[in-house]
């Protein structure tokens, strides 16, 4: 969910389909392991400083590089292919290609009845629907989220009223990164760090905001949601390869009812 905002938040204001997003997952991800397994500092304040720094390298990496293709779909795509593949290539050189891992921040699990709710998972999902009710709110209740909103919808409406959609693009481009990076933060200690983990979650964050519909955040959160649950269900009860079966046939049956998705605009 946290990926997919992030992904459908860039494409809403900039029309730039950033195929780099994983990797700014995967940034966010080193940036913890550096934090706690290096600086050895605990894992909330190295949460926060993860999160920032991939929003800050969000930030340069829209001056720097799209900045000069925003409503450039193909152009863009093909400069974010690029920057995945360089930032990559040099995680690789400085870390190597090794797993690493991180230390968990909490252990032992809950048991309610017949299920059992792992600690170190219900901290990570609890702090990313947090994280995803801040940033909503932020964009439905502040001047700032408004601003956002109107460059989305008409930039040259929103530029008679005095914002500046290049200021915006730099802010939207920079929180979606640190979204991406946050959600690279909390999954580390669950699983592994390694420089090609970004690939698998922005090909669901792909098909999340494909499927909720290009540019529409709570089309994303819903979609999300329903994969999500999909995706949990289905492997428990079948294994991994009929989940993501029913993810495909439950993708295909709603674009073909709803070919711009779920809140998409045609």
């Amino acid at each position: 969910m946290l990926v997919a905002l992030g992904f459908t938040l860039i494409f809403g204001v900039m029309r730039i389909v950033n195929f780099a997003h994983g990797e700014f997952l995967m940034l966010g991800a080193y940036g913890l392991y550096v934090f706690m397994q290096m600086f050895g500092l605990p894992f909330g304040i190295a949460l926060v400083l993860a999160t920032a720094v991939t929003g800050v390298l969000g930030v340069a990496a829209e001056q720097l590089i799209f900045k000069r293709l925003v409503d450039s779909e193909l152009g863009g795509m093909i400069a974010s292919l690029a920057l995945a593949i360089s930032l990559q290539g040099t995680v690789a050189a400085v870390f190597g290609v090794d797993e690493l891992a991180v230390e968990r921040p909490v252990t032992g699990a809950f048991h309610v009845g017949p299920m059992t709710v792992p600690r170190d998972q219900l901290l990570a999902a609890g702090t990313a629907l947090l994280l995803v009710w801040v940033v909503y709110q932020v964009l439905q209740r502040t001047s700032f989220g408004l601003a956002m909103r109107a460059v989305a919808q008409d930039r040259d409406v929103a530029r008679l009223q005095g914002i500046k959609p290049r200021r915006i693009y730099a802010i939207a481009f920079g929180l979606s990164c640190a979204l991406a990076g946050a959600a690279g933060a909390l999954v580390a200690p669950l699983y592994t760090v390694e420089p090609y983990m970004g690939e698998e979650p922005l090909m669901k964050a792909f098909i999340v905001v494909v499927l909720g519909g290009l540019g529409s955040i709570p089309g994303a959160l819903m979609a999300a949601g329903m994969l999500g649950l999909i995706d949990a269900v289905v492997s428990v009860l079948a294994g991994p390869t009929a989940a993501t079966l029913a993810l495909s046939c439950a993708v295909l049956l709603v674009l073909l009812a709803r070919p711009a998705g779920l809140m998409g605009r045609a």
